[in-house]
C-alpha cells in the first residue's frame, strides 16, 4: 500500500503506537495479522476483542488479516466448530484474506523444518514417559535436568523421527523435542515437545498423519509463511515469546513476525473458559453454546446483541496490559445505544392484565396513528387500534401504592401510551383475593390532548386484546448471581447460577409484527429491547421473542 493514516477507529493504544513506528521506519509497508482459533468450542466474547483488534487494525493501516485454524489437536476439533467460527467473523462484519487457512495446510513443511532442526542438532527425540519429563522438566525454582536421550546422534534422530511418522511407534512411546537450555529460568525453554505420536482422526487430513506438531511449534512457523506483521495475544502467552523467536532465529523461514501481548478480557457474570462452557452446555445448565445467556458470539447474536454494539464495547474497552475486567453494565449499554436509534418501537404486555372499558362505544371510541420511532420518521406509523377489552401489565396497577406511584390505582387515572385517559372504576378479584380484572372507563375528550382543568401524570403501554397477538417472551438476566463465579477454586462454578436468570410468560404483542423476519429487533415501549428468536420465531405463525437488555441499567441490582 503507498500510504498508512492512522484511523479513527479506536482510542491510541500501545500496539497502534507499535505499528505506526514500523510503518514510519519503513520496517514494513504493509500490516499482515492473523486470528488464529482454535475450531475445539464456540466463540466467547474474548474472541470478540481478539477479532476486532485483528481485523480492525487491518482495516484501518490497509492491511488485511488472515483467518488461520489451529487445527493441531484433533481429538477435540470439529467441522461444526470450524463453521461457526467463519460465520461469527462474519456476522461481526470482517473478512479474511484470501482462502481460510489451516495450521494443517503447513504440516509438510512443519515436517520439514523439524528436520532442519535435527541436522542442527537442535532437536532430539525423547524415550521419556510424560510423567518422567515432569520430573526432569524441573521447577521455577529448581533447574531442570538433562533426559538420557538428549545426546542422540542427528543420524538416530532421523531415524526415529522419520519412524515415528510411519506409525512405528505406540502413541505417547516417543516425542520430538527441541534441545535448548534445560536450566532456563524460563520452564518453556527447557527442550519443548514439538511433536507428539497421536493416532486420532483429523477433520481435514484424514489418517494421513500420526503425529502432530504442537501449538508453540506450530504458530509461529504458520505466522512466519504467512509473512505476519505483527502476532497479537493474549498476556498468558508472553512467557512463551522468547520460544516463538529461537523457533523463528533457527529456521530458514520467510519472515520473523513479533509477537505482541495484551490483556484479556474477564467479563463480570459470566466466564470466558472454553472448558467451563462446555461444562455448562453437557451438564444441560443452558439449553445450548447458542443459549442467549452464554457469552458466546452465536449466543449474544440469539438474544439480540448487534455486531455493531459489540465492535463498540470492544473499542471502549480499550487494549493494554493491565487487567481487563470489564462490568457486564459496560456491554449491555454498547448494546442499548446502538438499538436505540435502530430499534421501532411497538409496544407488547408481558404480565397481562385484563381491563374492560365500560363506556366504550363503537363507532366513536377511535383508534389512533403512532411512529414506530419519535427521531426516524422514514420507519413508518402503523395504526394502534383500541377496542372494549385491553391489556395492561399486572405491575402497573396496585391497591397500595409506594409513594411517588404515578400508574393505576383504585378511582385513579392514567394516559394509554397514544390514546385517552382511563380512570380504574372497580376491582375484580377471585375468591383467592388475586386482582383478575379492572373495568375502567375512559375520557373520550382526551385522544390526543390533556384533560381540562387536571394534570394526569402517569403514562402506561396496554394493547387491544381483540388485536393483539399472543407470543412466547424470554425474559433472560445474568446467567451468574456473583460477579466472579469461577473465583472461588473450593466450589464448583455452577454453585453460582442464577435460578431466575431466564423467565418464559405468555404475553401479548402488537399485530404489526405478526410477518416480522428471525433476529428483528424492537423496542417493546416501557419493558425493554427484544429480538425475534433466530430459530424458534415463526413470521406469520409463533411467535417468539428474546428479551436483548432492559432499558435501563438492571445490573446493580441483586437477581429476584
Amino acid at each position: 500500500m503507498s500510504s498508512h493514516t492512522q484511523a479513527p477507529a479506536s482510542a491510541p493504544h500501545f500496539i497502534r503506537n507499535i505499528i505506526e513506528a514500523d510503518l514510519a521506519s519503513g520496517k514494513h509497508t504493509d500490516i499482515v495479522t492473523r486470528f488464529p482459533p482454535e475450531p475445539n468450542g464456540y466463540l466467547h466474547i474474548g474472541h470478540a476483542k481478539s477479532i476486532c483488534l485483528n481485523f480492525g487494525l487491518a482495516i484501518d493501516y490497509q492491511g488485511h488479516c488472515n483467518l488461520r485454524f489451529d487445527d493441531t489437536n484433533p481429538e477435540k476439533e470439529s467441522d461444526e466448530y470450524a463453521r461457526a467460527i467463519q460465520e461469527d467473523v462474519q456476522w461481526l462484519g470482517f473478512h479474511w484474506q484470501s482462502e481460510v487457512r489451516w495450521a494443517s495446510d503447513y504440516f509438510e513443511q512443519l515436517y520439514g523444518y523439524a528436520i532442519e532442526l535435527i541436522n542442527q542438532g537442535k532437536a532430539y527425540v525423547d524415550d521419556l514417559s510424560a510423567e518422567e519429563m515432569r520430573e526432569y522438566r524441573g521447577t521455577l525454582t529448581n533447574p531442570g535436568k538433562p533426559s538420557p536421550y538428549r545426546e542422540r546422534s542427528v543420524t538416530e534422530n532421523l531415524d526415529l523421527f522419520q519412524r515415528m511418522r510411519a506409525g512405528e511407534f505406540a502413541d505417547g512411546a516417543k516425542v520430538l523435542r527441541a534441545k535448548i537450555d534445560m536450566a532456563s529460568g524460563n520452564i518453556n525453554l527447557r527442550d519443548p515437545t514439538i511433536y507428539r505420536i497421536r493416532r486420532v482422526h483429523h477433520i481435514r487430513t484424514g489418517d494421513a498423519w500420526c503425529i502432530y506438531p504442537m501449538y508453540d511449534y506450530t504458530h509461529c512457523i504458520s505466522d512466519a509463511l504467512e509473512n505476519i506483521t505483527h502476532s497479537l495475544c493474549t498476556l498468558e502467552f508472553e512467557d512463551h515469546r522468547p520460544l516463538y523467536d529461537w523457533m523463528l532465529d533457527q529456521l530458514t523461514v520467510p519472515s520473523h513476525p513479533r509477537q505482541i501481548e495484551f490483556s484479556r478480557l474477564e467479563l463480570r457474570y459470566t466466564i470466558t473458559s472454553k472448558r467451563k462452557l462446555l461444562q455448562l452446555v453437557t451438564e444441560q445448565h443452558v439449553s445450548g453454546w447458542d443459549d442467549p445467556r452464554m457469552p458466546t458470539i452465536v449466543g449474544m447474536r440469539r438474544r439480540g446483541y448487534t455486531p455493531q454494539g459489540i465492535r463498540e464495547f470492544t473499542r471502549r474497552i480499550g487494549v493494554s496490559k493491565s487487567e481487563n475486567v470489564v462490568d457486564m453494565a459496560v456491554l449491555e449499554g454498547c448494546i442499548r445505544e446502538d438499538l436505540e436509534s435502530r430499534a421501532p418501537r411497538v409496544m407488547a404486555v408481558v404480565k397481562p392484565l385484563k381491563v374492560i372499558i365500560s363506556n366504550f362505544v363503537v363507532g366513536e371510541s377511535q383508534s389512533r396513528e403512532a411512529g414506530f420511532h419519535p427521531e426516524h420518521p422514514e420507519f413508518g406509523s402503523r395504526m394502534v387500534p383500541f377496542s372494549k377489552e385491553i391489556w395492561i401489565e399486572t405491575d402497573d396497577f396496585t391497591e397500595n401504592p409506594p409513594p411517588r406511584w404515578q400508574r393505576l390505582i383504585p378511582g385513579g387515572e392514567v394516559r394509554l401510551r397514544y390514546s385517552y385517559v382511563m380512570r380504574c372504576d372497580e376491582v375484580i378479584k377471585d375468591d383467592a383475593g388475586n386482582v383478575i380484572e379492572l373495568h375502567c372507563s375512559i375520557d373520550q375528550d382526551t385522544l390526543g390532548k390533556n384533560p381540562v382543568g387536571r394534570k394526569v401524570k402517569g403514562v402506561i403501554h396496554w394493547l387491544s386484546s381483540e388485536h393483539a397477538l399472543p407470543a412466547e417472551i424470554r425474559l433472560y438476566d445474568r446467567l451468574f448471581n456473583v460477579p466472579e463465579p469461577d473465583n472461588d477454586k473450593t466450589r464448583d462454578f455452577c454453585e453460582f447460577i442464577n435460578p431466575a436468570s431466564l423467565t418464559v410468560v405468555q404475553g401479548w404483542v402488537e399485530s404489526t409484527v405478526r410477518d416480522a423476519a428471525p433476529e428483528t429487533h424492537y423496542q417493546f415501549e416501557r419493558l425493554g429491547y427484544f429480538c425475534t428468536d433466530r430459530y424458534e420465531h415463526q413470521p406469520g405463525g409463533k411467535l417468539t421473542f428474546n428479551r436483548t437488555v432492559t432499558l435501563k441499567d438492571s445490573w446493580t441490582k441483586e437477581p429476584v
